[in-house]
């Protein structure tokens, strides 16, 4: 037997980003809103969750796969890397490469090596 398939004139829904309950990761609420004359539900709530290991600089909804960190520039003392974007969560708009730096730290000689 065939399913009948539901005819809808509502569209797609359209999701806010997400908003923590507190701080600024882990669980929270967004918004969701749709268009259409005969929609019974126009607007919703869902409930979300932010990790809270992502580099929220760059959007708490987009993750990035990094490459390794680049060498020391010697002028500016910070070492860079870039990321490419590997997931966008609901849609998020993220930006496709970003690039970060951060303190060299210490630089170390490299120890003689010993019998």
């Amino acid at each position: 037997p065939e399913k009948k398939a539901k005819k809808s004139d509502c569209g797609e829904w359209q999701w806010s980003v997400c908003v923590p309950t507190s701080g600024d990761c882990g669980l929270g609420t967004r918004e969701g809103t749709r268009t259409g004359a005969e929609c019974k539900q126009t607007t919703k709530t869902q409930k979300c969750k932010i990790p809270c290991n992502w580099k929220k600089q760059f959007g708490a909804e987009c993750k990035y796969q990094f490459q390794a960190w680049g060498e020391c520039d010697l002028n500016t003392a910070l070492k860079t890397r870039t990321g490419s974007l590997k997931r966008a969560l609901h849609n998020a708009d993220c930006q496709k490469t970003v690039t970060i730096s951060k303190p060299c730290g210490k630089l170390t000689k490299p120890k003689p090596q010993g019998k």
